[in-house]
């Protein structure tokens, strides 16, 4: 006679009963206890396959304390004003952020590729804010640069639409790289020296009509 080996499988502990060689006389039982593979949280459903590390920012928030979102400039940062710039906040920056870029254009303008207002880039990583009535020069006190914008001054110019009410776009990039000092030379240079750079974006839109007696 030789070996018998019987085996029976349920959902949890298995007992295995095993007979040794006859001429022994004994019998060996054998309480073994086998387990499912385990699965990994996130991963059911895979076949050992390993999913790709997910790495949350959070979104990148642009805000002003000079506008609510979607309302009209006030006068003050207009043309028929003080033409200053407004305050800019920003928050939740993404990991990895080595600078930020800003750019203030109006799409509706008269002119192919509408109007740039404003012009900021290698902003610091650490700042957090542009304050209110920003310098018209190519530096910034606490950091950056800026271009010339379609008026042909460094710095910010405010909205002067010659007729109707135009929409004016804030838009900060967080960006992986400090640029070149040139990349501000002009709007288009701008967009073409972060492309491939940029982490996160935000808007800011604002919108801006002059009275009837000053519209051109």
């Amino acid at each position: 006679m030789g070996n018998h080996r019987q085996i029976s499988y349920k959902e949890g502990p298995v007992l295995i009963s095993l007979n040794s060689f006859l001429s022994s006389g004994r019998k060996i039982l054998l309480l073994a206890a086998l387990t499912a593979p385990a699965i990994v949280p996130g991963q059911a459903g895979t076949t050992g396959q390993t999913q790709p590390e997910r790495r949350d920012h959070g979104m990148l928030q642009l805000t002003s304390s000079a506008f609510e979102h979607e309302s009209n400039i006030p006068t003050q940062f207009s043309c028929d004003g003080r033409n200053i710039s407004p305050e800019l906040s920003w928050s939740a920056a993404p990991a990895g952020t080595k600078s930020f870029a800003l750019v203030m254009d109006d799409p509706d303008a008269p002119i192919a590729g509408g109007y740039t207002h404003w012009l900021v880039y290698n902003i610091p990583a650490t700042a957090h804010r542009i304050p209110e009535n920003a310098p018209n020069q190519d530096r910034l006190p606490g950091g950056g640069m800026q271009g010339k914008n379609d008026s042909g001054k460094y710095g910010y110019t405010g909205p002067c639409p010659p007729s109707g009410t135009h929409r004016y776009y804030f838009r900060l990039y967080a960006l992986d790289t400090e640029l070149s000092q040139d990349s501000g030379a002009s709007k288009a240079s701008l967009e073409k020296a972060i492309r491939g750079h940029v982490l996160a974006t935000a808007e800011l839109l604002r919108r801006y009509k002059r009275s009837a007696g000053k519209a051109a």
